[in-house]
């Protein structure tokens, strides 16, 4: 007798795509036999994480024989001296990925609804659907969050609403008042998630101060990582931020050793390092708005971008990713999210970015 492995499956899982990464820049090596493939795929950072922090992943392996702390004492510690916080109030996750699941797992039942942009990212109905519940879309206003429409949108019904500031992939986002219509509008019983994974790089005063709203909202949970601005996307370490209750009852489904020794030392030593962190972001910063004015000047159509990334119409996204592939530089072809005219490009090093420019003019022509 033989069965469907399908069929052994919850409902939930039968029908996910699982999430697709951004091509390994070891893969294409092999594949092409090259030795010089740039890969600004992922929107990780080109400079990697601060001296201060190697020197604190070294001294963090002699202890790995041991299991991690399980409440992450020093890292929350570090988390709240910086950000004025109640360490109570503070998720410790395995990446952000890891708590933005823990929302789905402890906050939605099979059948129960969560609303999402319609160009949000990938991870958000996955985690929903992987429980059993459903995940609505909200059509978007030019690329970006339509906060109105969502409000609009919202009923006893809805559980979840997952917001991103800025957005991945559009790299959109939205201002303070409009953010806090939205919350003022939103049921208390429906939890508001706002991903904030690139939010070190967003430099407009009129960006919501979300630390602020989270005094004043006990259904709103605030999610970060240390992948991006810090560097340290390979050791995975994010956190939510919330009010304590909503904390622990994230903590009772949180597996115990979620966070590496060596992620939490690193993460803790990242926070001490601002004036790195901020050095990065100032490089990065220049060089986004450097490579929108060239694209621009090359007559392509590039989304307003408060993260670390641009993302570009092509004409042809798939063809173009295909293309640039043959050339040795690995972007996000943006088709699974139904922006089949569109890539994605992480801003790299100085000459990372140059690569990328001359290999996307190079094949420009045959993209029409």
């Amino acid at each position: 007798m033989t069965c469907d492995p399908i069929l052994l499956a919850t409902p939930g899982v039968r029908t996910l795509v699982p999430y697709q990464p951004g091509k390994p820049l070891e893969e294409l090596e092999r594949e092409l036999g090259i030795k010089d493939a740039v890969k600004l795929a992922s929107n990780e950072n080109p400079y990697g994480p601060s001296p201060v922090v190697l020197a604190a992943v070294t001294g963090a392996l002699g202890t790995t024989a041991r299991y991690p702390d399980g409440g992450g004492f020093a890292l929350k510690r570090a988390l709240a001296r910086h950000l004025d916080i109640e360490p109570a109030r503070i998720t410790l996750g395995n990446g952000s990925n890891d708590v933005l699941e823990l929302v789905a797992r402890t906050f939605l039942a099979p059948g129960e609804l969560a609303v999402c942009d319609q160009y949000a990212f990938a991870v958000y109905p996955i985690v929903v659907r992987a429980v059993g519940a459903q995940m609505m879309t909200v059509s978007s206003r030019d690329f970006a969050h339509d906060l109105e429409a969502m409000a609009a949108a919202l009923s006893p019904a809805v559980r979840v609403v997952f917001l991103a500031n800025p957005n991945n992939p559009t790299g959109t986002s939205f201002g303070r008042a409009t953010l806090t219509r939205f919350l003022a509008a939103c049921p208390a019983t429906t939890l508001v998630v706002l991903d904030e994974a690139y939010c070190e790089y967003v430099d407009d005063p009129d960006s919501p101060d979300s630390r602020a709203l989270l005094d004043h909202h006990d259904n709103l949970i605030v999610v970060r990582t240390f992948s991006k601005a810090y560097g340290l996307a390979g050791l995975r370490v994010g956190y939510g931020l919330s009010s304590a209750p909503l904390a622990d009852l994230m903590n009772r489904v949180r597996q115990p050793f979620n966070v590496s020794t060596v992620a939490q030392a690193a993460a803790a030593a990242a926070l001490a390092d601002q004036d790195y962190m901020r050095m990065v972001v100032a490089r990065t910063l220049e060089a986004r708005e450097a490579m929108r004015g060239q694209l621009v000047a090359q007559g392509f159509s590039v989304l307003p971008s408060a993260g670390n990334f641009l993302c570009v119409e092509v004409g042809n996204g798939s063809a173009c990713y295909q293309a640039l592939l043959r050339r040795g530089v690995i972007v996000r072809p943006l088709g699974p999210y139904g922006m089949s005219r569109h890539i994605r490009v992480t801003i790299g090093t100085p000459e990372e970015n140059d690569r990328f420019l001359q290999a996307l003019c190079a094949v420009a022509p045959a993209l029409a």
